[in-house]
């Protein structure tokens, strides 16, 4: 297969080969020379056409790079100052070289400064981004729908700008710390008290909000200004409701202690409520045990406390009238008197009529039962003297009856025990009689230590206004003031002066009044009764029946 010939290049044809070419054409054909030179001006015409606008198209161009040019330096300009930077570009016309030159010196430094601009920008929305979120949920615009877009002021792109933002950023980031601190802690306090309550969980932090009901799934939750309130009043208001519970569950514990005093429960069923005694002396922010105060277990003492109160209502009235019977009692054993029927009618009227605090009621028996003992133990020297008085009264009854029967003595059955009986009555008597003849002497003996130290009172008083009458009428015969006195010099003592000495006959001693004193006398070893003088010490004295008369003097 023959290869074809290398082609050669076009030869160049230039513009007057053509108009010699174009001119042997016309002689060919004939053309009219007017029609030529007309068709040659056309051809200029067209010519000069052609360079025209290439000529203008050549100017637009130019233009055009005179605008990139100045474009590209107000650019560089405008980035330079948004981002901070104080870099300076030379201007195109100290650039030197053409404008594509020119232009091509400024392209590369423009497209550096665009991409820092766009860095800066994206790392500008990402703070404002996050800022805007933060500020979302701690308003809680971010609960009521989906956050918009910051925009960035892409004028101001500086790093001190930006620092401002990202110090803002941290703020809001450590406040947002804070406040899930806050409600963690505050979770954790719903949590212990629902545990002592018995409450749902899930429940009571739903109603703060529905996110807190989902914790631990990675989703977040809520930390607006209006969820921590409403944290904190489900806070207080489960705190309130801890406090009163409490408190009830305290005063059902004191009345079932009380209830059990007064209806002597036995210890063992006493046990079954040691978890409801055990918090009488809680404090509110004592750690509890879980479920100590749920509902259901403050039902089940209040139907416990409802039952023993009426237990106690229908027992009452049997334990009024034990401590009545008690007091009575008390009263008979010391023979005091009281009217009995009365009281037990009057009790009765008031119990059945349930205008009494039987509690108070109580009270007051006890009260008047202690006070009964303590008069009843007051009169026991009282009782004992009148017992051993009455027993003596009995005994001498009997003595007097032996002592009638003329076979007393005859040898019989039984006889040896009357004669114990009358010898032990006897020696009985005289007890008695010696120990209240004893007890009367003991009270003669302070009356008249009494006595005796009025007397020497109104005795020293009767020296002394002697003493200040002397004293006076020496004054009177000399003439003189009155001067101080002086010590009286010491007397002799009383009992050895002549003028105090003035002994009287001793009394006679009282009869003394016993059971016997109503019989003629006793006979083998009876004590007969007579009048006793009693010999008076040596130092009794006479008193005055009254030293009011000193005054005269």
């Amino acid at each position: 297969m023959a290869t074809a010939p290398p082609s050669l290049p076009p030869r160049r044809v230039s513009c007057g080969s053509l108009l010699q070419e174009l001119q042997e054409l016309w002689g060919e054909i004939g053309q009219d020379e007017m029609e030529r030179d007309r068709m040659i001006l056309q051809l200029e015409e067209d010519c000069l056409n052609v360079y025209r606008k290439k000529v203008d198209q050549t100017m637009k161009q130019k233009a055009d790079l005179l605008q990139a040019l100045s474009f590209g330096e107000v650019d560089i300009d405008k980035i330079l100052s948004a981002l901070g930077e104080r870099e300076s570009f030379p201007r195109s016309e100290k650039l030197g070289g053409t404008l594509m030159e020119q232009l091509a010196k400024i392209e590369p430094v423009l497209k550096d400064l665009r991409q820092r601009r766009d860095e800066r920008v994206n790392e500008f929305r990402a703070v404002q981004l996050q800022i805007a979120h933060l500020q979302a949920e701690i308003s809680g615009i971010i609960d009521h729908g989906d956050l918009t877009a910051p925009v960035v002021d892409e004028n101001d792109l500086s790093l001190k700008r930006l620092r401002e933002l990202k110090a803002q950023l941290n703020d809001l980031q450590t406040e947002k710390n804070l406040r899930l601190q806050k409600i963690d802690i505050q979770i954790n306090c719903i949590h212990e008290m629902c545990n002592i309550m018995s409450l749902d969980l899930k429940k009571a932090l739903y109603d703060v909000h529905p996110s807190y009901a989902e914790l631990g799934k990675s989703k977040p939750v809520s930390i607006s200004n209006s969820t921590l309130e409403r944290l904190e009043g489900k806070v207080h208001a489960l705190n309130h409701e801890k406090k009163q519970r409490l408190r009830k569950l305290q005063e059902l514990g004191s009345t079932l202690i009380e209830l059990w005093n007064l209806m002597e429960t036995p210890v063992d069923e006493q046990r079954s409520f040691d978890h409801v005694t055990s918090l009488i002396k809680v404090s509110p922010n004592t750690v509890m045990p879980q479920g100590c105060l749920a509902h259901d277990l403050i039902e089940k003492v209040e139907i416990e406390v409802k039952r023993l109160t009426h237990l106690k209502a229908s027992k009452m009235k049997e334990l009024v009238f034990k401590k009545m019977t008690e007091l009575e009692e008390i009263y008979r054993s010391v023979h005091m008197d009281m009217d009995s029927n009365s009281e037990r009618r009057i009790l009765n009227d008031l119990i059945d009529s349930g205008r009494a605090d039987l509690s108070e009621l109580l009270t007051c028996m006890d009260d008047r039962i202690a006070e009964a003992k303590e008069h009843a133990l007051s009169r026991n020297d009282i009782l004992e003297k009148v017992e051993k008085w009455s027993s003596a009264s009995e005994e001498e009854t009997w003595l007097d009856e032996y002592e009638m029967d003329q076979n007393r003595y005859n040898a019989g059955r039984g006889a040896h025990i009357n004669l114990k009986r009358a010898e032990k009555a006897r020696v009985r008597l005289l007890d008695s009689l010696e120990e209240y003849t004893s007890t009367r002497q003991q009270k003669e003996e302070e009356k008249r230590r009494l006595r005796v130290g009025f007397y020497f009172t109104c005795l020293l008083f009767h020296e002394f206004l002697i003493i200040l009458k002397e004293l006076k009428k020496r004054q009177e015969q000399i003439g003189t003031k009155p001067s101080p006195i002086r010590p009286h010099p010491a007397r002799k003592p009383l009992g050895q002066s002549s003028n105090v000495n003035i002994v009287v006959g001793t009394p006679t001693s009282r009869r003394v009044s016993t059971p016997m004193s109503r019989k003629g006398g006793l006979s083998s070893g009876k004590v007969k009764e007579g009048t006793k003088t009693t010999v008076a010490p040596a130092n009794y004295v006479a008193i005055p029946k009254d030293c009011s008369d000193n005054s005269s003097l």
